[in-house]
């Protein structure tokens, strides 16, 4: 999907960058950043809004290619999350997404999970939420997954 969509021609990429002052008095942080063009960020507003569980990941779900994306992907699937309400990007398929969507979320690191249209994090906020309980609690109110049935405590005794 993003194959064609994200690049940006040559003479784009050979334009002069625009770079913030406080980046011109620190030689390693004068080429930290790209920004990327109106319509990469459109693309990927759009492909964030989309499905209400977003995973722009290193692999597929079914071959990941990291063990932080893998990771993701079995916390995904222990809460449930349905392969309907569920998309996933390949980042290493598009060196351009790769990039872009670090800029998009200014998080250094994939993979990303965004809900809702929104960026959560990467794998160690990812497996945090998990362990805390707060990711099942964002899943059930952005009506992702359904609320857990509570147990009955009136069970039928034989």
């Amino acid at each position: 999907m993003f194959g064609t969509a994200l690049r940006t021609s040559f003479t784009a990429l050979r334009a002069p960058l625009r770079v913030p002052a406080t980046a011109l008095a620190s030689p390693s942080l004068a080429f930290t950043r790209r920004y990327i063009s109106q319509d990469a960020r459109a693309k990927i507003q759009q492909a964030v809004s989309s499905t209400p569980v977003v995973l722009f990941m290193k692999g597929t779900p079914d071959a990941p290619q990291c063990g932080f994306s893998r990771a993701a992907v079995q916390v995904l699937d222990i809460h449930g999350v349905p392969a309907e309400k569920m998309k996933t990007f390949d980042v290493l398929a598009d060196s351009e997404l790769r990039q872009s969507i670090k800029e998009f979320s200014d998080w250094p690191t994939i993979p990303q999970l965004y809900v809702n249209g929104e960026f959560v994090g990467g794998c160690d906020i990812l497996l945090s939420m998990h362990q805390s309980g707060e990711l099942d609690d964002l899943l059930v109110k952005s009506g992702v997954i359904p609320p857990e049935e509570p147990e009955s405590s009136n069970q039928t005794q034989n």
